[in-house]
């Protein structure tokens, strides 16, 4: 959710496979999408940008004594901390304090620096810190990363490959293969390893689907979800009924971006605006015309009281940290109370497969706790026993197959009315694609996302949003340009 600029196309660069991308349609210069089809077509077929790995930066700096006995980990937010805190077996929690000093069992004092994401503020703090690394002498050890702009640390030169740590590939056998795609740099190796896998579902309130649907079993509303042309006229009879079939603009729209035939940027440093991208364009803005949807946005509060019991929105596209954290806490009327609509959802796949999200463990090269770092990473996304008691306790979904697939056969979530939603995620999760996963993905998903905004609004049209995108992201990557320019 952030930015890179010049630093990718300074110290990194360029072109790992082709990926070709046909146009189609009518002839004429611009499509119903609005982009130039010629140039935006040509542009994909330059194929993708892809990472070259930067050169390590050499250490010149050893860690003091005290940075030896300090395990320094840089974050955003609380989510890690807690998994850190309740399953890393050598945490030290009868002698620590939540929000004061922290340790492990040996002793080893636990540093947290958290930087919200706001304004790219995280990144920046990252980039300043890392970039002191080699010449200081109070080192970091761990830092986390988005699946949105992993590619820019996997490939630069401040991470560590996990093989160093003394984590094998018998280690990391369980693992789903994307979430090792994520972090696998230009050269092929790993520098990053997650606890989760991030499928996506449709969560949809089960008294909305009985009203309109007739039920609330998730195989028949499944039927009505299984590709947008259903989607739309169960849409419809959302409306006809009194109800909004999404909350907002921006629901919808991993379910399309990952979708995509081509990366956001091509090896000639231009922009591809994917087809599928427009198709979410289009989806959304006939949605809002036609009352559809509620016109939030994502986190808003409106967005997220549409989730509670007085809303009146049909379902949400989640993938499994969204389920289990953001929706059961909105569906509470009172936060903790298993009120509300506590019970009341179910999900189902909906009309793509998708993922959204997921966080990176990554180390810090020049870390003076390199064994500590592998064992943390090992016990925390490698062990199935860890895994399998994260899943029992928080129902997020942790990336080992072995866990996951043992508990798909008999999990029943109380928040989902005692639905195995873990059963659909194990179908969904080998099946994510990040082929066309991009370096620049963060900004541009947000500029784009912003841009359209103003056409669903109705403030600009269609064009004039298009040529505010791409001047939002030249603004964010100088590097970039438009197609044919």
């Amino acid at each position: 959710m952030n930015k890179i600029k010049r630093f990718l196309a300074g110290s990194l660069a360029v072109m790992m496979a082709a990926s070709v991308m046909t146009a189609c349609g009518k002839d004429e210069k611009k499509t119903t999408s609005g982009v130039d089809k010629d140039a935006n077509a040509e542009a994909a077929k330059k194929g993708p940008i892809v990472l070259k790995k930067a050169d390590r930066i050499k250490q010149t700096a050893e860690g003091s004594e005290d940075s030896k006995k300090t395990l320094r980990i840089y974050t955003w937010n609380e989510e890690f901390k807690d998994r850190f805190r309740a399953y890393y077996p050598e945490y030290d929690a009868a002698n620590s304090t939540v929000g004061g000093d922290e340790f492990l069992k040996d002793g080893t004092k636990i540093v947290w620096v958290t930087t919200p994401t706001d304004d790219n503020a995280y990144q920046n703090k990252l980039d300043e810190d890392l970039k002191a690394q080699a010449a200081s002498t109070e080192k970091i050890d761990i830092f986390l990363v988005e699946a949105d702009y992993a590619l820019k640390y996997v490939n630069g030169p401040y991470t560590q490959p996990v093989k160093e740590l003394g984590v094998t590939d018998a280690d990391l056998a369980n693992m789903y293969e994307y979430t090792k795609t994520v972090c696998t740099d230009a050269n092929g190796d790993l520098q990053g390893v997650s606890w989760q896998a991030t499928p996506g579902l449709f969560a949809y309130r089960r008294d909305i689907a009985k009203k309109v649907l007739g039920t609330d079993d998730p195989v028949e509303v499944q039927k009505a979800l299984a590709d947008w042309t259903k989607f739309e006229d169960t849409a419809k009879k959302m409306k006809d009924a009194g109800y909004f079939m999404l909350s907002g603009y921006d629901d919808a729209y991993r379910t399309f971006s990952n979708n995509v035939k081509a990366t956001w940027v091509n090896a000639n440093y231009e922009i591809v605006i994917d087809d599928n991208l427009m198709n979410w364009v289009d989806q959304t803005k006939n949605f809002t015309d036609k009352g559809y949807n509620n016109g939030t946005s994502l986190w808003s509060d409106q967005w997220n009281a549409d989730q509670g019991s007085a809303g009146k929105v049909f379902g949400f596209f989640y993938s499994t940290w969204g389920i289990n954290f953001t929706l059961l806490k909105n569906a509470e009327d009172n936060e903790g109370a298993k009120d509300g609509l506590y019970g009341k959802y179910a999900v189902c796949e909906g009309p793509q497969n998708y993922y959204w999200g997921g966080t990176w463990i990554c180390a810090a090269d020049g870390t003076d706790n390199p064994e500590l770092v592998g064992d943390i990473m090992k016990k925390l996304t490698c062990d199935a026993t860890i895994a399998e008691k994260i899943t029992d306790d928080t129902q997020d979904y942790t990336n080992n197959k072995t866990a996951m697939d043992k508990l798909a056969g008999d999990f029943a979530s109380e928040f989902l009315g005692g639905q195995n939603h873990i059963a659909l995620f194990a179908k969904s999760a080998p099946n994510i694609d990040i082929s066309n996963m991009g370096p620049y993905d963060q900004g541009l998903n947000e500029s784009f996302q912003g841009a359209m905004k103003d056409y669903f609004l109705g403030t600009v049209d269609k064009d004039t949003a298009l040529e505010n995108f791409y001047k939002s992201a030249i603004e964010k990557y100088p590097e970039l340009k438009k197609p044919g320019k």
